[in-house]
């Protein structure tokens, strides 16, 4: 899997490329991020890809010229024309765990950070963009969702996590939430791990991991559907 993430910041991905499951990924050449600094496509001495908006208003607005010379350098580099490109913005549709999954099985994909009061439109009918979004609340920027997308996608390519099973395991991938882990010691705090999980029975383990993982994801559901009315009212 090859992301090209276009951004202004691109030392922001300096860590997050290198650690845990991201860094895993890359060295074992499952994924590779190409990161490109559309600020090098603006062509006066300043090397300006914002302005402000027509109209007035407060806020300053990416340009639309260093970002579509980035987009066809990209594009014409790849030999891929076609791959997914994604734009991060607030009216996007919602981020989750099966548009990870989609992302995961593409060759390659093209991810467009943005940063002050949003993109000149010009660049939104541009392209046949998916417009992804973490969720209604505001970032300074798509860099952070931008790692969001490589991280959940990337800890789905094969040979990435040590153990098979962990991904098909994961919260949300069976529209359930995980169940509840619990490791040593056996009693801590006066909370002790649940019998069942001492048993050695299969079976009945199986059977109480389900039930739990229902139970969490029916009041997960239950506080994700009072959370949305409220903010309605």
């Amino acid at each position: 899997m090859k992301v090209h993430v276009l951004t202004l910041f691109p030392r922001l991905f300096e860590a997050f490329l290198e650690e845990s499951i991201v860094g895993i990924a890359a060295d074992k050449g499952a994924l590779q991020v190409d990161l490109v600094d559309f600020r090098r496509f603006a062509t006066d001495r300043h090397h300006t890809v914002d302005d402000r908006p027509y109209g007035g208003g407060p806020g300053m607005v990416i340009k639309p010229e260093p970002v579509f010379a980035a987009v066809d350098e990209v594009l014409q580099r790849s030999g891929r024309p076609g791959m997914p490109k994604i734009l991060l913005t607030p009216q996007g549709a919602p981020f989750d765990q099966r548009r990870a999954e989609w992302l995961a099985a593409q060759p390659e994909c093209l991810v467009l950070c943005g940063r002050y009061e949003g993109f000149d439109e010009r660049i939104h009918r541009g392209y046949d963009w998916l417009e992804w979004s973490l969720g209604p609340f505001v970032l300074s920027g798509g860099e952070i969702a931008a790692m969001a997308l490589i991280e959940a996608s990337a800890r789905l390519l094969p040979g990435v996590l040590g153990h098979e099973d962990s991904a098909r395991q994961d919260s949300f991938v069976n529209d359930l939430l995980d169940h509840p882990h619990y490791t040593r010691p056996e009693r801590f705090r006066d909370q002790s791990v649940p019998d069942v999980l001492l048993s050695g029975d299969h079976e009945r383990i199986a059977r109480w991991r389900r039930q739990e993982a229902e139970t969490r994801t029916a009041s997960w559901a239950s506080r994700h559907t009072a959370c949305t009315e409220r903010q309605e009212r």
